[in-house]
């Protein structure tokens, strides 16, 4: 009899162990993710020392964050660790970079120590910086690599986005195999380098605009993709015309969807390279992205991350039929998009009307779209169901910082994490109670 108690009871324990240890694994993996993004060149002289990101990570860590974003690849091309691939970063704005400890690797150490995860991000599609003339398209030799744009004008002149100084990226061609190639071998690195990195974030994954890429390497891409030969090279895409008030506008051709269509499509195929590269070293890495949550207008830069199961043709007149199919929200782990706007309900939105223009923008926007709240209810439909962390810019509340708090409420409320960039704005502003009260009402911080 006290045998079969004695057995009844260990049963008994066991289940119950294995019950109890379930319940709190799934209470884990039900925590929103909340990431801190630290970039690199913003953040490189005040973070290359132990003790700062000790302090830095104990504190994002007792405030509710449970991802650090570590930024590896600024814009400029160079890397914050020794590759056999990429330059490592050695001097930025005139001032020496020096490295006494592996910076990525600490970062990791630290943070698992702490409990928290370490997403490694890597700007893509972009291999030098603009304004200071510096990275692998100036130096190494790769002027090819530059994306070729076709800027409104009249008479249809092609010019290398090195040109354009007006903007600090100097973006690449996505089709091109050569640079492809070459990124995808620092993918692979980065994962092989470092095998107890939590994921890797890619950014800057698209074309620079809606005026690239227009290389004649593109136009061949183009036509192998239609089957055809243009019969006229831009005008079977667009062609910029005036209107009656002198303003540019692109007056379409007859391939014009199917530009942006062939456009997503090549941004969709590299998705599924990079993700296939990563998993084949580490199959459990997160593989996720950054992306700008402005949707009706993405498709300038060539991005389509809805899930196929959404159509925008039924939305969009720049969407053709087929253009759902290159939707990449299911090759995703890990998504962030950028909620970057000082409007954060929808009755605020249509109370003030105002009209946004973001970085990749073209032209300025009007919609419920453009404030946090009414992104974040598109966002889920686009999405169907696939997991999104709603991601804020920091320095866009530097004259408003109870607007910080708000965003951080609103993204924990209406999406399924948080994402904030920059650390960077957070220091230099002193907007940490602004962050602590956001993540406390926002249900982050446990009392």
């Amino acid at each position: 009899m006290n045998n079969i108690t004695n057995l009844l009871l260990s049963f008994l324990i066991i289940v119950s162990f294995f019950s109890c240890n379930n319940d709190s694994k799934k209470e884990i993996t039900n925590v929103a993710p909340k990431l801190m993004w630290i970039d690199a060149t913003a953040n490189i002289e005040r973070f290359n020392n132990k003790d700062t990101i000790d302090y830095y990570l104990e504190k994002l860590k007792d405030l509710g964050f449970t991802d650090i974003v570590v930024d590896v690849r600024p814009i400029s091309g160079h890397l914050l660790y020794q590759s056999e691939y990429a330059p490592l970063l050695t001097e930025w704005k005139g001032k020496e970079v020096q490295y006494t400890f592996d910076y990525l690797g600490y970062y990791i150490e630290k943070a698992h120590k702490l409990g928290l995860k370490v997403q490694a991000s890597l700007n893509t599609f972009v291999a030098g910086h603009n304004y200071m003339d510096e990275g692998p398209i100036y130096e190494g030799g790769k002027a090819e690599w530059a994306t070729i744009v076709y800027p409104p004008n009249e008479e249809v002149k092609f010019i290398s986005i090195t040109e354009e100084k007006n903007k600090y990226s100097a973006m690449v061609n996505p089709i091109n195999e050569e640079y492809q190639e070459y990124i995808l071998n620092i993918f692979r690195e980065i994962v092989e380098k470092y095998p107890e990195l939590d994921g890797i974030i890619l950014d800057r994954v698209r074309y620079d605009g809606f005026t690239a890429d227009f290389s004649d390497l593109s136009r061949r891409k183009f036509e192998t993709y239609l089957g055809k030969e243009l019969d006229l090279f831009p005008d079977d895409i667009y062609r910029w015309k005036k209107d009656e008030q002198g303003n540019f506008y692109p007056e379409r051709g007859k391939y014009f969807l199917q530009w942006f269509e062939w456009r997503a499509s090549v941004i969709y195929n590299f998705m599924a390279k990079a993700k296939k590269v990563v998993k084949e070293v580490n199959p459990e890495i997160s593989f996720g992205t950054y992306t700008g949550a402005w949707y009706p207008s993405y498709f300038e830069v060539g991005v389509n991350f809805a899930s196929k199961n959404y159509d925008p043709s039924a939305d969009y007149d720049w969407a053709s039929p087929n253009y759902k199919e290159q939707g990449y929200a299911e090759l995703l782990d890990l998504f962030t998009v950028g909620n970057y706007y000082t409007t954060i309900t929808i009755e605020e939105y249509q109370k003030e009307n105002p009209e946004v223009k973001n970085e990749t923008d073209m032209w300025g926007q009007k919609s419920i779209w453009y404030c946090v709240e009414g992104s974040n209810q598109n966002l889920k439909t686009i999405l169907d169901g696939n997991k999104f962390y709603g991601g804020i810019l920091a320095d866009q509340f530097y004259d408003n910082p109870a607007g910080l708090t708000e965003s951080i409420k609103m993204n924990l409320a209406t999406s399924d994490g948080l994402m904030i960039f920059d650390i960077v704005h957070i220091i230099e502003k002193n907007m940490w109670d602004y962050v602590e009260k956001g993540m406390r009402e926002g249900g982050a911080i446990s009392e």
